[in-house]
């Protein structure tokens, strides 16, 4: 795997890693917002519990019941629509985890590979040293040969 293969594979990687932070950080402020929702509308529940136990006359409770239903429902509309939203983030978040676990599949097989060839590559350069080695051997002793050849052949 050349270098420009892998560094695009880890840009890619880095990439899908960016966007499955940005969604989690999305479906963070979205749970942010429906836990104040909540804290909300329990306070506006909880008002309107005293709201009504303290006001004993029917004119009152009614005026005050409606206030407060009118309170809650853009509250439930709200949490739904956010919860709706999260659904939604979280259909998304699942393929994204699934690319993810795919490409860190690919790239430990990729790595894997790289490193197989690697080793290979080193053993076969230390083939090639043993036998350049074993050449240089055998050209000084062929030398030393020819050496004592020439040496004989003068003194004769």
């Amino acid at each position: 795997m050349s270098k420009s293969a892998l560094s695009t594979f880890r840009a890619k990687e880095e990439e899908i890693e960016k966007k499955k932070m940005e969604v989690k950080e999305k479906v963070q402020a979205q749970l942010g917002r429906i836990e104040e929702e909540t804290k909300r509308l329990a306070f506006i529940r909880e008002v309107y519990i005293h709201t009504y136990i303290c006001i004993c006359f029917g004119s009152w409770i009614y005026f005050f019941r409606m206030e407060l239903d009118a309170l809650a429902d853009p509250m439930k509309k709200e949490v739904s629509v956010v919860r709706k939203k999260i659904d939604s983030v979280n259909k998304e978040l699942k393929p994204l985890g699934q690319t993810c676990q795919k490409k860190e599949r690919e790239y430990k097989e990729a790595l894997e590979a790289f490193n197989d060839k690697n080793k290979e590559k080193v053993q076969l350069i230390t083939r090639l040293m043993e036998l350049v080695s074993e050449s240089e051997r055998l050209r000084l002793k062929k030398l030393e040969e020819l050496s004592k050849n020439i040496e004989t052949i003068r003194i004769a």
